[in-house]
């Protein structure tokens, strides 16, 4: 019962990794913000892996853990965060981004031999339909912008990273730790983002009450709950029905932004809410 409800807890937990963004970032550039959040999460998983007694990956596969750390955090949210910081409003990143299922299920196809039935691919479609809606719906239908090159790049980069990421855990990660895993991916991560720190941000942070909440909640949260909920659910299922709960996610965080910011939901979000849980629930239909 508790493990068919992991599925359900990520998407909750996942989603407010937006939220958690959008207070912060008035605050800190992003990637130190990334920076911070992945040290302050080494920390803490130190603490955990002795408690718990993880036992500690051999060489091998710590560097593919780092691998995965370079793709599915450095890559992701680097490429995420950068994107936004270079003038591409934060729905046409989101709608790129959004093609992860799809990119995930086509690369997993050729590369870990995975088939899908038709239903599943026609679910997958219908996701990203979805996400086209709620996003299309808002900022996009009002926002006129100069696509920059750099910020499509970076876009790109993370829609790859994370795509690629999901299904190199799932063929090299099965065996390894959660714990001890998660801790060379942020090891991998943290190194990433004090490069990119150093080279392209200014250091300057305006620490606030809102700024140390939502670092707390973005390392507890999301660097640790959710991410050990994600790489558990990727060790134990394929990895396209993974990546299928991803269209969840814009859904969610828009609901979230309308309590919180009170940002407005039209008939066409809600429509597009509905089709993208018509898509997920086809998408990840038990194989009969």
């Amino acid at each position: 019962m508790l493990i068919r409800l992991v599925p359900l807890l990520f998407v909750l937990l996942w989603s407010t990794g937006f939220i958690g963004a959008k207070y912060a970032l008035p605050y800190i550039e992003p990637f130190n913000l990334l920076f911070i959040r992945v040290v302050l999460t080494l920390v803490i998983l130190s603490m955990l892996i002795r408690w718990r007694r993880s036992p500690w990956p051999s060489a091998s596969q710590a560097g593919h853990q780092m691998v995965v750390g370079t793709l599915v955090h450095a890559g992701y949210l680097g490429g995420v965060f950068a994107a936004i910081k270079w003038q591409m409003p934060a729905g046409i990143a989101a709608l790129i981004v959004g093609l992860q299922p799809l990119l995930t299920a086509v690369l997993g196809h050729f590369w870990l031999g995975t088939r899908l039935r038709p239903s599943q691919w026609l679910g997958l479609a219908l996701g990203l339909l979805g996400i086209a809606l709620v996003i299309t719906n808002g900022e996009l239908s009002h926002t006129e912008f100069d696509l920059q090159p750099a910020a499509l790049a970076a876009i790109v980069t993370a829609l790859f990273a994370i795509s690629v990421g999901t299904l190199y855990q799932k063929r090299f990660g099965a065996s390894t730790s959660l714990l001890t895993g998660s801790f060379y991916q942020y090891l991998a991560t943290a190194l990433v983002m004090f490069l990119l720190t150093q080279t392209t941000e200014s250091g300057h942070i305006a620490w606030s009450t809102t700024l140390i909440l939502a670092l707390a909640w973005l390392i507890l949260v999301l660097s640790i709950a959710a991410i050990l909920l994600l790489m558990y659910m990727i060790r134990e299922g394929e990895a396209a029905r993974v990546a299928s709960y991803f269209y969840l996610v814009p859904p969610i965080t828009a609901l979230e932004a309308w309590v919180l910011f009170d940002e407005s939901l039209g008939l066409p979000s809600l429509l597009g809410m509905a089709v993208v849980v018509l898509g997920v629930y086809l998408a990840l239909r038990a194989r009969r």
